[in-house]
């Protein structure tokens, strides 16, 4: 059995028979001899879950990755993602009065009209005999859209995301190599981008989110520009391709298990229910680090003060310990307690109920006109990253 080496080709493309070796063997591993200095790597679930809730031991403020001064590199300040209690909580409830989940809820009948535009494109691609992508035509599009919709992005400056989302997507892949990328420069235009739309949005406030950030307040308290920013690249950089993802791992995983597959079609109310089975087994993030603030032992494991420790989610949501022997199989009527598809505690995901309005809406419409909707899993294409799982590119077979 191969050992957990997080840049391994033959790893990314399947991680789970290492990840099921960790947890049985070694979990609490010790990574060393890799590109990057060494670091540990958690994979049972009582692990992970105790750890991410434990903010005050596993602190985010060092970055999120296990790539020493990510921060820095990016030179950037932190954003809410790298932010710790007290802090994170006061700008998190900042934030969440502007974006509420009745805010989310009212997207759903434009989500759904623009999914189905995408439908439509896929009709044409099939009546034509043209390649389907199931990732790139259907998938991804779907939070670029949304995300500019939920901010206010006029259309005529829409096609700017994709570039952004492609170069963030690709700093992160690269072990945030900056020499290597043009991320920097994505970044400072996206800055520079929404910098501009907040302070119109100050001098002529809207009703889209940006336009109700400027507004909130708490206490006498504003969001500063600075908040919002780093608000719109969290979302930029981790709700976009996370979510399209999630809709193209469902699709994949129900076209294995066809009888499943079929008791989806016979009953929409499951779809809510198997999207977090999906997202569990496939989660669109597989690991995020934190870094230890005092000596501290896991099952018998001294990690010392200041080292960085990997939580492999997508090894946790895959322990039997937690989640019964049939762990790695499907199973959409599953009931699931607590998972970590979208972390948990302080840190639970801000965005969850927009991904899976869109997810939802997304496999409902996409059934609706393609019952039997599949893909070939042989030629797509995955993302090579150590921190995400998904696609680059997956033909649809329709």
């Amino acid at each position: 059995m191969p050992g957990y080496d997080p840049f391994d080709s033959g790893f990314l493309a399947d991680p789970y028979p290492v990840y099921r070796h960790l947890r049985e063997n070694d979990p609490v591993h010790r990574c060393t001899g890799g590109e990057v200095p060494p670091f540990w790597a958690l994979s049972r679930f009582d692990h992970v879950w105790d750890a991410v809730r434990d903010t005050e031991t596993f602190s985010s403020a060092q970055g999120l990755t296990f790539v020493p001064d990510e921060i820095g590199k990016l030179g950037l300040a932190p954003t809410i993602v790298m932010l710790d209690p007290p802090r994170h909580g006061q700008l998190r409830g900042l934030i969440g009065k502007g974006f509420t989940p009745r805010r989310i809820a009212a997207l759903e009948d434009t989500v759904r009209r623009f999914v189905n535009q995408r439908l439509d494109l896929l009709e044409t691609k099939k009546r034509d005999g043209e390649e389907i992508d199931l990732h790139r035509d259907f998938s991804s599009p779907i939070p670029t859209f949304t995300l500019a919709e939920l901010l206010g992005v006029p259309e005529s400056d829409r096609w700017r995301f994709d570039p952004w989302v492609e170069a963030l997507t690709a700093l992160q892949n690269s072990g945030f190599d900056v020499a290597r990328m043009s991320a920097p420069d994505a970044v400072a235009e996206m800055f520079g981008y929404f910098s501009d739309l907040i302070t119109k949005r100050r001098e002529d406030p809207t009703d889209d989110l940006i336009g109700t950030l400027v507004r909130v307040e708490s206490d006498g308290e504003l969001l500063t520009d600075w908040e919002i920013l780093g608000f719109c690249f969290v979302m930029v950089a981790g709700g976009n391709d996370t979510t399209g993802n999630l809709i193209t791992h469902t699709v994949m995983v129900l076209d294995g298990d066809h009888a499943q597959r079929e008791q989806l079609l016979a009953d929409a109310d499951l779809i809510p229910t198997a999207l977090m089975e999906v997202l569990r087994l496939e989660g669109s993030v597989q690991g995020l680090a934190r870094t230890v603030t005092r000596d501290v032992e896991i099952d018998g494991v001294a990690i010392p003060e200041g080292d960085k420790v990997m939580m492999l989610y997508g090894s946790a949501n895959r322990d039997d310990r937690e989640f019964g022997e049939t762990a790695e199989q499907l199973d959409i009527t599953r009931q699931i307690p607590r998972h970590i598809g979208f972390s948990s505690g302080p840190h639970f995901c801000i965005g969850s109920h927009l991904a899976k309005l869109q997810s939802r809406v997304a496999i409902e419409e996409l059934y609706r006109r393609f019952p039997a909707a599949g893909v070939d899993v042989e030629r797509g294409e995955r993302i090579r990253s150590s921190f995400t799982r998904g696609w680059v590119s997956l033909p649809a077979v329709l």
